[in-house]
Order: structure tokens, then sequence, then C-alpha cells
């Protein structure tokens, strides 16, 4: 009996020792890894079942970080986006990685569910400031000094006004950008809402009244040349102390042309997801449901731990 206990021990200490692993990585409570669903759309069913909900594996307020990860990840949606239909693809993957991942909606319409849904409809001045005190709520639920920023287009420049003028330079480190209209859009800014409009199928005429009418005060903003954007980049695009790495694709027909999300600058790393993928065919929605662009945003939270990106065929509109 003493000889089966002594054989039997070196696989009872290596199961303590896979177990003590996942309770580390998990920050103390061992979990099962969240499936994956690349697609852009994958939020929507959450939205839909639990309104103002969380995604699985966001906005754990008793999450914490761990040393390998230690700022907050803060993902900052796009227009008409919001805290679950923005990020269904791109929770799984940060949470599986270890990450506290934290999700707003901001800027929502003063509407019923699932209209409440949408984000990104308020001036960005506004919305700015509803991203600030949530940072502010992810830090002090943390203890962390910084968060880290992960935005898709409109929210990239929600994000840097938060940074450049609502003080949030000295509480982010990181700040990745996914199709981020820097410069502004298209020069006619019916033009901004009207792509974004033919991707789900609403008439251009319909839009026209939404945006004329008030509906999406932000739209007009993010017009290239628009008094907001030359004002906020008076002092440049990006803020010193805060790395930038933007993620475009040259088939962005909203944040348009592209290269409006490429501003080059020392502190910023530019990548477009058809450089050596000639097969994704991401566009502005897709992009933020491409599991290539999942692979550049881990690389970019953790730098000194690079993993491989892969290149796979993904459709547009969808991801």
């Amino acid at each position: 009996m003493r000889r089966r206990l002594t054989r039997g021990a070196p696989g009872s200490m290596l199961v303590m020792v896979v177990l003590a692993a996942l309770w580390t990585a998990a920050g103390g409570t061992a979990r099962a890894e969240l499936p994956v669903d690349y697609n852009f759309f994958a939020g929507i069913p959450y939205e839909l079942s639990n309104p103002g909900g969380s995604l699985p594996g966001s906005n754990n307020w008793s999450c914490t970080p761990s040393a390998a990860h230690p700022n907050p990840v803060v993902l900052v949606h796009g227009t008409s986006g919001g805290a679950q239909t923005n990020w269904g693809a791109m929770v799984p993957p940060l949470a599986n990685a270890g990450y506290c991942v934290y999700s707003l909606t901001y800027g929502a319409l003063d509407a019923p569910a699932p209209l409440s849904a949408m984000g990104g409809m308020r001036p960005i001045e506004e919305s700015a400031a509803q991203l600030a005190a949530f940072v502010d709520r992810v830090r002090g639920a943390t203890g962390a000094a910084r968060v880290d920023l992960v935005s898709h287009s409109q929210g990239s420049v929600v994000g840097n006004y938060f940074v450049k003028r609502r003080g949030g330079a000295g509480k982010v480190d990181k700040f990745v950008s996914i199709a981020g209209p820097w410069l502004g859009g298209w020069g006619d800014q019916m033009n901004l809402w009207r792509g974004l409009g033919r991707q789900l199928g609403v008439e251009p005429d319909v839009l026209d009244g939404m945006i004329s009418g008030g509906v999406c005060v932000a739209c007009s903003q993010l017009i290239g040349g628009s008094t907001f954007m030359r004002e906020l980049n008076a002092d440049g695009v990006y803020a010193p102390g805060v790395s930038y790495t933007n993620i475009a694709t040259v088939y962005d027909e909203i944040a348009y042309p592209y290269t409006s999300g490429l501003v080059a600058a020392p502190n910023a790393v530019n990548i477009v997801v058809q450089d050596g993928c000639p097969t994704d065919l991401s566009e502005h929605l897709a992009i933020a449901g491409s599991p290539r662009t999942a692979g550049f945003v881990l690389n970019a939270l953790d730098p000194a731990h690079p993993r491989p990106v892969g290149c796979e065929f993904v459709p547009p509109v969808t991801g």
C-alpha cells in the first residue's frame, strides 16, 4: 500500500502543479477558455438576450490584473456599436489570454432596447467624458495605474479626445486603433454614415434624414476637415507618452481613405491587414471580427511576447 502511494505521488504533484498554474493565470479562479466566434456580429445575440449586459469574459469588476498583464483593457466601440454588439469577436481572445477586459456603451440613444444599444450617436465630447468616468471606475476597481485602450472606428477618436483633452494621457499606456479615422473620413459628411448604412441594408435617404435631424451628432464631427477634427489635431494627432498601434484595411469604405488611420509618428506602429495576407478581405466592419486583427491586437498589447499572426480567408462585412 505504501509503495502504491509513493508511485502515485508524482502524478498527483503534476495535477497540483497544473491546477495551480490555472489558478494563477485566472487571477485566483480556475476557468475554462471562452469559445471564440470570429464574426463581427457575434455579440448581437448577447445584446438581444440581455439588453445592456456584458459579454462573457468582460466587465468582471473583481478581476485582478496579473503580473504578466498589469493593464486592464478597455474596449471603445464604433458608431452605432455598443459594449456587446461591437466586441463579440474580441472579448474572448483577450480574456483567454489572461487580460481583465472592460467594455462600455457610450453616446447611446435615449430609446428603448434594442435602439439603446446603438452608441456613438452623441457629441464626441460627451462620449469622451463617459469614457473618462468608465476608465476611472476600471482603475479604481483593479488598482491599476493605467489601462490599455482597444478601439474601433469612432472609438479611436473618442479615445483620443479622452487622452488629449480629458486628462487621459497619464491613464493610458497602449492605444490600439482598429480602422480609426485619425484624419477624419469622407469630405462629404453624408458619405461616412451612408457607407455604414449600405452595409446594414438601410437606404441612404433614410440615413440622410437621421443625420440632418441630429440623431448621429458625432457623424458630422468625424468628417475630414471638420472643425472638430481640425481642433483635435491642432497639436498633432497623437499624445506623447502613449504608444499607438494602428490596424487598417485597404478595403475600408468608411474610414476613407484607409490611410487616414495610418499617421506616421515615433510612437505609432502602422499595420495593414492585407500586407502578407491578400485573402483577408476585411473592410470597415469585418476588420473588427477578423482573427488576423485579434492576433495583431494581442501582439500590440504584449510586444515583449509576440505570437505568430495567421493568414486565412476573411470575408467582408462579417469577418
